[in-house]
């Protein structure tokens, strides 16, 4: 029936009402020829289903009374008297032993009546006698149910609008179907409810008049009884309290709800379902489940509770080409099993689960299923998270995975999920594992604090990670080892312990447009053969290297910003190759760019700069062509070569430098081609100690100190060389100096040293304590402090006239008489500037000796 409300009172109201009777009960309806089943109810109170109630409306407070008639005809004194004179409380009192229909019809006679027999609390008492549910549950459409706290709903009786959506239908209440058909007089008017014992018989009565589908199982255990739903039923779990808790349908023996085609729009709700077999392992993999869903079938399954112990299997199987369900707001948890398990071209939609504690994967996908699952708790699983393979896909969106055993999620021969937003951390393993071939996208999710690295990419597996935050992880960022390949885009990579970025052992994935930052390791690190292209990519304020290469490997670093790094920019170490070009790398406390122990990358069109060390530093056997690069701004010299190391250096720039241009020293080597050397504030070129490099065609010039210096047994090979306007002199050669020279231009030098020895100046007030002019020193012995000292030539002749003085060599030096560090006071360079010792040569660069692995 429809409720009525206020004076609308249609024909079939007055007519004369014939409930079921006892001739014609649906309590004798054919039932459906099935195995019996037993069933184990709760025990069922019969008193609360009198159509009287015992509430006490004598404290209630009183309505105001409504004056006037109610109807337009004159109504005779008895009438009247009780319309308009009678106490409210009387007439709930009369109220109270009303059923829903005479309530309805009350409600029309008058105001008075309407608002009387509206009110909350009678049709909560009338409500709970026939639903249970201490909170009403309202069903505003097919196959959506959703209980309110009445004190917030905005309509002023949700009892009654409950009552009203929900009358129609079948009880599935153990004992009480007898009583019910028993008692016709008492329950008159309720021709449109039914009652069965079993939910096989609910089932079996679907195709009675008036009986639209729906059913309501009441508080019990129902065990094996064998659900298998091939029609459009809903079936609602119906108890007081939390609902789900109180309404347990379970088998030992069979899937406990089977959906199968025909049940497109079945709906289920509000209970627990298990599926508890005696023997635990005897059953055969993924026979027996909780929830099984078939082929052709699109059934809704909200607010349950989904248990599972067996140990083969899952606790819930979407199976066949057109299975979708929905499956939202349920609890899979503690099952021995899988909990979800998607399959075979399966689809559906499953949103807002609890699924945590199971002993497999929380979530598998295999067989081309495509789920959308979305806003999902996936947690303290006793093995991965979620499991997709076997051509398995899938939407994930806003799901929360944490703590799983293994990884949070896992992605396996030829899988291709797509995973939004969702949050993956805190794993006791890694967060994200792709391997055998996986693929997917994982777009613009946080990854973090898991124990291994945030995302695994290997054996061939080819995924997308884009737009994440990969952070704070007890190891790397992201690894990818094993001819792992991927595009690793757009992410923010920070904070993690070892690596930002790892590629090893023949991986070659695509790494752009990341920031990676503020590791307690290095940046990316390449090693074992490792390749790939890593692109315009923020690397900074890293503790070591913000990239490092070695081990044979080739990567092709190209477009990058590499800054700020508390080491090296980029290091090149045992055998590292590969390709450095066009990146901007500055302001690192070590060197640019490292190049030692048979690394020979290809370093071009780079701007190196701003570094509180060294440009490029090349040493222990280090090779590499370092081509058309911009090289300014270092603390130290822009380029580097030392101990039997032998690049070539060909068309950069190196310029601006807070101290030499290049220097080679300790057996260094090298090619110097064609570059423009200019404006460093030592020698353009200083080379030492047993060192032979060829330099051929540069232009050195506009220096603050010497164009080249050849100093400690060093030689060289000039040729064609344009030596110009630099401030001490353009070739300054020491004693003992060989070089062999040809076509030099050496030229419009401004040869401060000669003029400022010509003129009786102390070279030390040319020079200071920061360059090295290159000129005959002596030793003072009657002022010598150490050994070390060493004194300009007029030094010699003015401050130290008459003293023991030996001539020691011409070479580099800046004079210590003018620094102020000898006994006797400098008469020529003024006030003395206190310094600790003479060096002969640049102070060497800081060497990367820490080498750590992931």
């Amino acid at each position: 029936m429809v409720l009525l409300v206020d004076e609308d009172v249609p024909a079939d109201m007055v007519a004369e009402e014939s409930g079921p009777g006892a001739q014609n009960s649906p309590y004798q309806l054919r039932r459906k020829s099935l195995p019996k089943r037993t069933v184990c109810p709760t025990k069922t109170n019969m008193e609360g289903a009198s159509t009287s109630t015992t509430e006490n409306f004598g404290h209630r407070p009183k309505r105001p009374r409504v004056s006037g008639k109610c109807q337009d005809l004159p109504a005779a004194p008895a009438e009247q008297y009780l319309q308009e004179k009678l106490p409210d409380e009387v007439v709930l009192k009369i109220f109270s032993y009303l059923l829903e229909q005479d309530l309805c019809r009350a409600a029309c006679v008058c105001k008075r009546f309407s608002e009387l027999a509206n009110d909350p609390i009678l049709w909560k008492r009338l409500y709970m006698e026939v639903f249970e549910y201490t909170r009403p549950m309202m069903h505003p459409e097919a196959g959506k149910f959703y209980q309110i706290n009445p004190e917030e709903y905005e309509q002023p009786n949700p009892w009654k609008e409950s009552f009203q959506q929900l009358y129609k239908g079948a009880h599935v209440k153990p004992g009480f179907a007898e009583h019910f058909y028993s008692n016709p007089a008492r329950y008159k008017g309720r021709d449109n409810m039914f009652y069965y014992d079993t939910i096989e018989d609910a089932l079996g009565g679907g195709q009675e008049p008036h009986f639209d589908g729906l059913i309501f199982v009441h508080s019990g255990i129902y065990t094996d009884e064998w659900i298998y739903i091939e029609s459009p039923i809903t079936m609602i779990g119906a108890a007081p309290g939390k609902v789900a808790e109180k309404v347990i349908i379970e088998n030992t023996r069979d899937s406990t709800f089977v959906f199968m085609e025909g049940s497109e729009d079945a709906y289920v709700g509000y209970m627990t379902i298990r599926f508890n077999p005696d023997d635990k392992s005897a059953q055969h993999h993924n026979a027996h489940h909780c929830l099984e869903i078939t082929v052709n079938c699109s059934p809704i399954i909200d607010h349950c509770i989904i248990r599972s112990t067996c140990t083969v299997g899952s606790a819930v199987c979407v199976s066949g080409q057109g299975a979708c369900p929905t499956i939202k707001h349920c609890n899979i948890s503690d099952c021995e099993n899988v909990g979800l398990y998607i399959t075979d071209h399966a689809q559906g939609i499953y949103e807002d689960n609890e699924i945590s504690n199971n002993a497999l994967a929380g979530i598998w996908v295999k067989n081309h299923g495509n789920p959308i699952i979305r806003r999902n708790h996936i947690h303290h699983g006793r093995d991965v998270g979620v499991f997709t393979f076997d051509h398995g896909m899938g939407y994930f969106e806003s799901c929360n995975i944490h703590r799983n055993r293994i990884a949070g999620f896992e992605v396996k021969a030829y899988a291709n999920p797509t995973v939004v937003r969702c949050e993956i951390h805190h794993g006791q393993t890694g967060g994200i594992y792709v391997h055998e071939k996986g693929r997917g996208q994982f777009i613009e999710n946080k990854i973090y604090a898991n124990n291994f690295a945030g995302v695994w990419i290997t054996s061939n597996s080819d995924p997308t990670i884009r737009g994440n935050a990969i952070f704070n992880g007890n190891q790397g960022g992201v690894y990818i080892f094993g001819d792992g390949r991927g595009l690793i885009e757009g992410n923010d990579i920070y904070g993690n312990a070892l690596a930002g970025i790892q590629i090893r052992t023949n991986s070659c994935p695509i790494v752009r447009h990341n920031k990676i930052h503020d590791g307690q390791h290095g940046g990316i690190y390449v090693h074992e053969k490792g390749q790939g292209v890593i692109e315009e990519n923020e690397v900074y304020s890293n503790t070591l290297a913000g990239v490092w290469v070695t081990t044979g490997s080739t990567p092709v670093l190209r477009r990058n910003r590499i800054h700020s790094g508390k080491q090296v920019g980029v290091y090149f170490y045992d055998n590292g190759h590969g390709v450095l070009e066009d990146n901007d790398i500055y302001n690192h406390m070590y060197s640019g760019v490292q190049i030692r122990t048979g690394s020979n990358p290809k370093i071009r069109r780079n701007k190196i700069w701003g570094g509180q060390n060294g440009g490029i530093l090349v040493y222990n056997s280090g090779l590499g062509f370092i081509e058309d690069n911009e090289i300014f701004d270092n603390a130290m010299a822009g380029v580097w070569i030392k101990t039997d190391s032998n690049p070539t250096l060909r068309r950069n720039k190196i310029h601006d430098g807070r101290d030499g241009g290049i220097c080679i020293f300790n057996g260094g080597r090298g090619l110097l081609e064609e570059n423009d050397i200019f404006r460093n504030a030592q020698a353009g070129v200083l080379i030492s100690t047993n060192s032979h490099p060829v330099l051929r065609k540069n232009r050195i010039f506009d220096g603050f100190a010497a164009g080249i210096e050849i100093t400690n047994h060093a030689t060289a090979t000039l040729e064609g060389n344009q030596i110009f306007n630099n401030r001490f002199g353009g070739l300054f050669l020491a004693s003992g100096v060989n070089v062999t020279m040809k076509d030099n231009k050496i030229m419009n030098n401004q040869d401060a040293i000669e003029k400022a020895v010509s003129r009786g100046q102390c070279l030390y007030k040319i020079s200071s304590y920061t360059s090295y002019p290159m000129h005959d020193f002596y030793r003072c012995h009657t002022c010598n402090t150490t050994d070390r000292n060493a004194i300009c030539v007029n030094c010699i002749k003015k401050c130290h006239q008459g003293h023991d003085v030996e001539f020691i060599r011409h070479d580099r030096f800046f004079c210590d008489c003018g620094a102020g560090t000898l006994s006797n006071p400098c008469t020529l360079a003024g006030e003395p500037t206190h310094d600790t010792d003479t060096l002969y040569d640049s102070a060497p660069p800081i060497e990367s000796n820490t080498l750590q692995h992931n």
